[in-house]
C-alpha cells in the first residue's frame, strides 16, 4: 500500500542544509575490468534508476522511474506505482530491517512506502533548489535519508542529521549516498567519484582527483570492513577498504549502469542498468533481470 510524497516533517535546511562533516578527495582507483556476468530476460521497456537486496542477500528488487518494481530470489513483491500518476519520476529506492517492505523515492523528494516500512515524511509538496538523486535506510528501518544533488540531506523518522554539502560549492553534483552499518552517518558520492563523509563514516579515499571513463553512478558499504566501493556508469569499479571482486568496465553494455548494492558478507556486490540487465560478482547470485 502506498502512501503519497506528502511532507509531514522536514527536518533539516530546505536550501542546504547544514555543512557539519568533514570532505576529503582523494584519488586511490583499483583499475576497472576482469570477468562480468550480465544476463537478460525479456521486456525492456522500463528505464530501470535503482536497487536494494534483502537482507540476506539472496535477491534484491529492482525499481524504475515510472514505478515499477521488480523483485527477485527471496525479495517479495509489495506493490509498486506503475498505473499511479507521478509528480516526478523515481529515482531509487530502500528496503527496511526485514526486508518485508520498502520505500520509493521521486526526485521531488515524495516518499512512497509498502509493506513493513513506515511512513515519516518527505519532501514531495516542498520546492527544492536541487533534485533528489537517492536515499539510504537506517539500519533498524525506522527511518530514512534522502540527498539532493546540490548534496542538501533531508532526515525522518530516527534518521540523525549529521551534516550535508547543501552550502558548498561542488566540482560535480552528488548521484547517491549509503548509511554507516550503526546508522550514524553517511557518506553522499558525487558523479567524479568524489566522497564526502559526515558522522561516524571514516573517509577512506574516493576517485575525485582521478580522470575517469564514465562518470560514477553509485556507491555501497562493505558491512564487513566498513570500506566502500564506487560504480561507474561503464561498470568499472572503484574499491575503497572493500574487496575487488570484477567490474564491467571493460565490456560493452547495451545500457550504462546505474545503481549497485553489496552482499551482507561484503565479498559480492551487483549492478543494475537501466534495461534492467543484472551483473553479479563475488557471492552475489543472479536471481534473475528486468530486461
Amino acid at each position: 500500500m502506498s502512501v503519497p510524497g506528502l511532507s509531514l516533517r522536514r527536518s533539516f535546511g530546505l536550501l542546504t542544509g547544514l555543512v557539519l562533516g568533514f570532505t576529503a578527495l582523494a584519488a586511490g582507483a583499483v583499475p576497472a575490468g576482469a570477468q562480468t556476468q550480465a544476463r537478460v530476460s525479456g521486456h525492456a521497456s522500463f528505464n530501470f534508476v535503482g536497487m536494494a537486496p534483502t537482507p540476506s542477500g539472496n535477491g534484491y528488487w529492482l525499481v524504475a522511474s515510472g514505478g515499477k518494481v521488480e523483485a527477485f530470489g527471496d525479495a517479495a513483491s509489495f506493490g509498486d506505482l506503475l498505473h499511479a500518476p507521478l509528480n516526478a519520476p523515481l529515482v531509487g529506492m530502500a528496503a527496511s530491517a526485514d526486508g518485508h517492505g520498502y520505500w520509493l523515492l521521486g526526485g521531488d523528494g515524495g516518499v512512497f512506502s509498502y509493506g513493513d516500512a513506515a511512513y515519516y515524511g518527505s519532501t514531495g509538496n516542498i520546492r527544492l533548489n536541487k533534485p533528489v538523486v537517492g536515499m539510504a535506510a537506517v539500519p533498524d528501518g525506522h527511518g530514512y535519508w534522502f540527498v539532493a544533488s546540490d548534496g542538501g540531506v533531508f532526515a525522518y523518522g530516527d534518521a540523525g542529521f549529521y551534516g550535508s554539502t547543501g552550502g558548498m560549492h561542488l566540482n560535480k553534483p552528488i548521484v547517491g549516498m549509503a548509511s554507516t552499518p550503526d546508522g550514524k552517518g553517511y557518506w553522499l558520492v558525487a558523479s567524479d567519484g568524489g566522497i564526502f563523509a559526515f558522522g561516524d563514516a571514516r573517509f577512506q579515499g574516493s576517485e575525485g582527483g582521478a580522470k575517469l571513463n564514465r562518470p560514477v553512478v553509485g556507491m555501497s558499504v562493505d558491512g564487513a570492513t566498513g570500506g566502500y566501493w564506487e560504480v561507474a556508469a561503464d561498470g568499472g569499479i572503484f574499491t575503497f577498504n572493500a574487496p575487488y571482486l570484477g567490474s564491467a568496465g571493460s565490456i560493452a553494455l547495451n545500457a550504462g549502469i546505474v545503481a549497485m548494492a553489496s552482499t551482507p558478507s561484503g565479498q559480492g556486490y551487483r549492478f543494475v542498468a537501466h534495461d534492467g540487465g543484472l551483473f553479479d560478482y563475488g557471492d552475489a547470485l543472479y536471481e534473475g533481470s528486468g530486461a
